[in-house]
């Protein structure tokens, strides 16, 4: 795994973001400054992190205010509801501020795992961006808070799916994605696709086959796999929605990349979570046929994320990120399909 270069840049880069809010003022689109900043100060990209917000700032909400204290009393209440934005951060950087990082996570992980479609899977993306430069990189004020501000945007959006999807199955996690039938409608946004979820044909049935892990070990592995199974279907499928179905491969990266940080116990189940999410979302917007490009790409990752680097829509950005984790020439297909297929821009 790459290291972020001990230059500031990251740390410079998430104060500026920790000014404004997880949301864009355009609705309610997710702010994808943290987690693209923190793919580019990774992978070589540092002198770029700077100008990259600047292209991306006038997006970008003020940080929302706290009008709420959330309490052992009032979590519950206040879970999901977006009104609460600027409580639930302010909640996590008190959190943060008076005991370890980890106990935090570990207390509050399981809450909001039935939750992972929150925000179309931002913010446990968003987490995931976190806790791996906390592990890998050490920490500081800034990237403490940017957890603080990650499980803030999670606890606010808090979506728990209309259907339940346990691994039950025989399959690993390709043939398993193979098996996910394809919403017959797939219109409107998230939501409106996760309603028609429980009348859907072969729900939950069909997205339940992956096989059930014989424990952490194994759940580990097959969460591996399905990142690895979610970046080889990308270039396939990414002409039904090329940006939503990059959350099929980094949500499940996210979660992979927490697990280091939590107890071994909560191995099972987060595997069970990353599935949902990668079922759901292929579901919602993977077309029925796939379509097989042949345009060729970079030869190496380094080449692939300076592409995704200079394409600069923060989704390409974070799609990179996560194949540089899985390598290989179905990682470089994905990238490239990826800048083929979405706007450029800092996006």
């Amino acid at each position: 795994m790459t290291a972020i270069t001990e230059d500031g840049t990251l740390d410079e880069a998430l104060q500026r973001v920790h000014s404004t809010g997880p949301e864009l003022s355009q609705g309610w689109l997710s702010n994808h400054a943290p987690m693209a900043v923190e793919s580019l100060a990774r992978h070589g990209q540092a002198r770029t992190v700077h100008r990259w917000l600047d292209a991306y700032r006038h997006r970008t909400d003020e940080l929302p205010s706290a009008a709420l204290t959330i309490t052992d009393d009032n979590w519950r209440e206040a879970l999901g509801d977006p009104r609460h934005l600027g409580s639930w951060i302010a909640h996590f950087t008190r959190q943060t501020a008076e005991l370890p990082w980890t106990d935090v996570l570990t207390v509050w992980w399981p809450r909001l795992l039935p939750g992972i479609i929150a925000g179309a899977t931002h913010p446990v993306i968003r987490v995931g961006h976190a806790v791996r430069t906390l592990l890998t990189d050490g920490e500081t004020a800034p990237r403490t808070a940017e957890l603080a501000h990650a499980l803030g945007y999670w606890a606010a959006r808090h979506q728990p799916l209309p259907v339940t999807i346990t691994p039950s199955g025989g399959a690993g996690p390709h043939r398993a994605l193979d098996a996910v039938p394809s919403l017959a409608v797939q219109e409107g946004g998230v939501l409106d696709r996760l309603a028609r979820l429980p009348a859907a044909e072969g729900w939950p049935a069909a997205a339940s086959g992956l096989r059930r892990p014989t424990g952490p070990d194994d759940a580990h592995d097959l969460l591996t796999e399905l990142v690895r199974a979610t970046v080889a279907r990308y270039p396939r499928y990414a002409h039904g929605d090329a940006v939503m179905l990059v959350h099929a491969a980094t949500a499940p990266n996210a979660v992979l990349r927490v697990l280091p940080a939590l107890p071994r116990s909560l191995w099972v189940p987060s595997l069970t979570a990353a599935w949902e999410a990668s079922a759901v979302i292929t579901a919602a917007y993977a077309p029925a046929r796939p379509v097989f490009p042949a345009a060729p790409g970079p030869t190496t990752m380094e080449e692939s994320f300076a592409l995704a680097a200079a394409h600069g829509d923060a989704h390409v950005i974070k799609l990179a990120d996560t194949a540089w984790d899985v390598g290989g020439p179905a990682a470089l297909a994905a990238t490239a399909r990826a800048c083929e297929l979405i706007e450029p821009g800092a996006g």
